[in-house]
């Protein structure tokens, strides 16, 4: 049978018809003894809309999709199959898109989801929010209800609903249209690093498709910071003594480390990150890591005490700046962004530059060789001494493990010496998220994903999902709260599924503990955001993975046989010390 949420039948002609038509042609089912079922005529030779628009996309490079199938994207779902694409079924349609996000942040490609229409799209939202903030290139294949279609029970304005969260909206709008409008679709993803929801409506996708090939996506030129521009900023790297780069997820995207390296050594700059650029610069001497919140002691003091900072494709928001605190009174800032909306949103700039993060580097090198200007800056033996023992695991905290639970940082510091450095580690959003972000080094910024633009809870396996596909080379770190867990309870089952080498860390303090830290130390009643314990390795095992529960460090050594084989996900139930308050938040607390 074709899958239909419930109230499918309900008043909808044009959607029964098109699932018969969809269940006939894709599932054919015998009918029942004694009794004669009339065909539809379909021509043999006849391709549909949904068939087209499914082929299309595997010949645009489409070798993975996720989504969660209802009647309405049954059909090219199937056609993207039959291309060669791979089909990951999620368990709710917000993980699926999740999956899409986190595969596209860590294979660098356009990630791909697919969703019923109605209920299907509104319950991938929250997911498709957050891609959108992170300006994932990700292409969203939405069914949508047939024109005439005014009554039916999964009718609402799709368009309106994903331009409200950031979305760029297309639509298929005619069987004629259809390759063009899906090669545009595409396009504005990859080359616009947008989040784009592609309308199927289900009557052109019945409709016979005309013959003829789709256009090829054409790759765009990253803009170029004008001359002019790039002399302005040459001359303020020149007088700078103690200058700093900070470079975001646009620079990562650009690929953009070995110029910013080469810049940085050319003007004695020390170089750091947002948290979406996390990894870009590991192994550097002179790296210090992430910016704001999460920055050690001598990030913070050598961030601060900068004259001028070079901020490549980073929005240089809140949680990088450390609420401005990271950025001194009479520090010139420079901003480099593809996205001229982006330049001086988040706080006043200097400068701000047009252009791709990589090509700017390499064209302000260039000025800075035409002038013969060449700084050691705060480039020292000293200072990279310093910064290789400021890591985290070397600075002294009072360890508050208890006889039941274990403190979390203690924790995250144990799995980093326990788990392969060649890794990739995705975090969820929550109270937790500043312990494996500041305790685990990853290898390189494709060994990060940080689903924090939409600050929403239940994102992060999902996401460790789709970047353990993308990278099955690699053992993939999922870190959770126990509210995130519980929210993606049923993606257990697909990472279980799918057999993925997936680790689990749920740092299970039985709260929401953002809330509790916030609201506690003010007297407030703590009941609607305090729980009873839950057992995640039961879960996990029930789901078809591995569990285990941690309460001290030497509990952790059933991971080392678990290594041994990564034989489907395993689920680290760590009963955290709940008292603990992560700096990151200390600090929001302090600027609130």
């Amino acid at each position: 049978m074709v899958m239909l949420y419930p109230g499918a039948a309900g008043g909808d002609p044009a959607q029964v018809r098109d699932a018969r038509r969809a269940r006939l042609r894709y599932l054919p089912d015998p009918p029942p003894a004694g009794m004669v079922q009339r065909q539809p005529e379909v021509k043999e030779t006849a391709v549909q809309v949904a068939e087209a628009v499914g082929r299309a996309l595997t010949g645009l490079g489409v070798d993975h999709v996720f989504g969660l199938v209802g009647s309405g994207n049954f059909a090219v779902t199937n056609a993207l199959c039959a291309g060669g694409a791979t089909f990951v079924a999620a368990r709710h349609e917000c993980a699926a898109v999740c999956m899409a996000d986190g595969y596209a942040r860590v294979s660098r490609r356009v990630g791909v989801a697919t969703v019923h229409q109605g209920p299907g799209l509104t319950n991938a939202m929250t997911g498709l929010a957050e891609a959108a903030k992170a300006r994932t290139p990700l292409l969203l294949l939405a069914a949508d209800t047939s024109a005439a279609a005014v009554h039916s029970n999964f009718r609402i304005d799709q368009d309106a609903l994903v331009s409200s969260a950031g979305v760029t909206v297309e639509r298929i709008h005619s069987p004629d249209s259809a390759l063009h409008d899906l090669t545009r679709a595409f396009r504005r993803a990859e080359n616009d690093r947008r989040t784009v929801a592609l309308m199927l409506p289900l009557d052109v996708q019945a409709a016979d498709a005309p013959d003829g090939a789709p256009p090829v996506v054409e790759p765009v030129v990253a803009p170029a910071a004008s001359p002019a521009v790039v002399r302005r900023v040459a001359d303020l790297v020149s007088k700078a003594r103690r200058p700093a780069i900070v470079a975001g997820r646009g620079a990562v995207l650009a690929g953009a480390r070995e110029p910013l390296e080469q810049l940085g050594e050319r003007v004695g700059a020390v170089l750091a990150t947002s948290a979406n650029g996390n990894g870009l610069f590991a192994g550097n001497a002179f790296a210090v890591g992430i910016a704001g919140g999460f920055a050690s002691p001598l990030a913070a003091r050598l961030l601060g005490e900068a004259d001028l900072l070079l901020a490549f494709g980073a929005s240089l928001n809140m949680w990088t700046t450390r609420h401005g605190t990271l950025i001194g009174p009479r520090t010139r800032v420079v901003q480099i962004d593809v996205d001229a909306e982006a330049l001086g949103r988040k706080r006043p700039v200097d400068l701000a530059v047009v252009g791709d993060a990589a090509e700017a580097a390499r064209a302000i090198i260039t000025e800075l060789d035409r002038r013969g200007v060449r700084s050691q800056g705060v480039r020292t033996s000293r200072l990279a001494e310093q910064i290789a023992t400021s890591r985290r695991h070397d600075e002294p905290y009072e360890d508050r493990s208890s006889e039941h639970t274990i403190d979390p940082r203690t924790l995250t510091v144990a799995l980093d010496r326990l788990l392969p450095a060649d890794r990739t580690l995705a975090i969820d959003s929550g109270h937790f998220m500043g312990w494996p972000a500041m305790y685990m080094a990853v290898p390189d910024a494709d060994g990060f994903v940080f689903n924090q633009s939409f600050q929403s809870v239940g994102l992060g396996l999902g996401a460790a999902i789709g970047a353990a596909v993308a990278r099955p080379d690699r053992l993939t770190v999922a870190a959770l709260g126990d509210g995130g867990a519980l929210m993606a309870l049923g993606e257990f089952e697909t990472a279980a599924r799918l057999r993925l080498p997936l680790v689990i860390v749920v740092y299970n303090d039985a709260a929401y503990g953002a809330e509790v830290h916030h609201f506690g130390p003010h007297g407030h009643a703590l009941d609607t955001v305090r729980f009873p314990d839950t057992d995640f390795a039961a879960l996990g095992r029930a789901a078809g993975g591995h569990g285990i529960s941690v309460r001290r460090p030497d509990d952790l050594a059933a991971i080392s046989g678990w290594l041994a084989s990564r034989d489907g996900p395993l689920v680290v139930d760590a009963k955290v010390t709940p008292d603990v308050v992560a700096e990151w938040l200390e600090e929001a607390f302090r600027a609130h």
